[in-house]
C-alpha cells in the first residue's frame, strides 16, 4: 500500500480531491527550545544559569576560569601530597643497621610487608667488607628495603666462615632467596652494579640496571675458590 505521505504526483492529486488528509507537518524545534537546551547543558557542566553567566563582565568571567583551575590544581596538589606521603613512609630506612641475633625476630620475622636483606659477616674477612661497603651505599639508593647486618655466629651460632659473607634476603618474614659463600657473591671483583642487580633479581630493590653486568666480566676461579665451593656443598 502507498505511503499517503509520501510526497509523490499522485498523493498531490488524491489530498486536492480531498481522498487522503493533508500531509502531517513535521514538528519544529522552536528557537525556544534550542536556547532551553542550550542552559541545561551549561547547568549541567557548571552548576550555573546562562543567566548568570551573561550577566557577569569579562574580568569576571576570567576570575571564574581562575577559579576551576585553581580546584584543580588544588585537587592535583592533595593527590600528589598523598603520594608523596605513601612513598615516605616506605622510604624509611636508608642505612645499614648492625643487630644481632636477639634482634633477628623483631628485624625480620616481624619486618612486615617489606624485603629486608641481611648480611652475615666477619671483621678482617675482605670480601665481607667489600659487601658491606656496597651494601651501604645500596641502602641508601634503595631506602625503601630494609638492609640489615650482623656478625654471623651472634646470628646464627657456629654458622661457618667458609659460608662468608652470607645474604639472606626476605620478604613478609619469609626467607626468598640466599647468596653462600664467595663463589656465589663473585668474589673480590663484586661490583656495586652486580650485587645490585643480584639483588633486583629477588624484587628486593627496583633497579633500573637493563642487563646483568657481571655477564661481560671473565670468571676466574681459582683452586682457593674451588675448595671452598666443595666445602660449602658439604655443608
Amino acid at each position: 500500500m502507498q505511503d499517503p505521505n509520501e510526497d509523490t504526483e499522485w498523493n498531490d492529486i488524491l489530498r486536492r480531491k480531498g481522498i487522503i488528509p493533508e500531509k502531517a507537518k513535521e514538528k519544529e524545534v522552536t528557537e525556544d527550545q534550542i536556547l532551553d537546551i542550550v542552559e541545561n547543558t551549561i547547568n549541567e557542566k557548571t552548576g550555573r544559569t546562562t543567566n548568570d553567566l551573561e550577566s557577569k563582565t569579562l574580568d569576571e568571567l576570567d576570575e571564574l576560569e581562575d577559579e576551576e583551575d585553581e580546584k584543580f590544581l588544588l585537587e592535583f596538589r592533595r593527590k600528589r601530597i598523598a603520594e608523596m606521603m605513601a612513598l615516605a613512609n616506605k622510604s624509611k630506612y636508608g642505612v645499614v643497621k648492625e643487630i644481632s641475633g636477639q634482634d633477628y625476630v623483631q628485624e625480620v620475622n616481624n619486618a612486615g610487608d617489606v624485603y629486608v636483606v641481611l648480611h652475615l659477616y666477619k671483621s678482617g674477612i675482605p670480601l665481607c667488607s667489600l659487601v658491606n661497603q656496597h651494601l651501604a651505599s645500596l641502602a641508601s639508593k634503595f631506602p625503601a628495603t630494609k638492609f640489615l647486618k650482623s656478625i654471623s655466629t651472634t646470628c646464627i651460632p657456629n654458622w661457618p666462615d667458609r659460608n662468608l659473607p652470607t645474604i639472606f634476603v626476605y620478604y613478609q618474614g619469609t626467607m626468598v632467596k640466599k647468596f653462600i659463600g664467595p663463589i656465589e657473591l663473585g668474589g673480590m671483583k663484586l661490583t656495586e652494579e652486580e650485587l645490585e642487580w643480584m639483588l633486583g633479581e629477588t624484587k628486593a630493590i627496583t633497579t633500573t640496571l637493563k642487563a646483568n653486568p657481571r655477564v661481560n666480566r671473565p670468571q676466574v676461579k681459582d683452586v682457593l675458590f674451588s675448595e671452598l665451593e666443595s666445602d660449602r656443598n658439604d655443608w
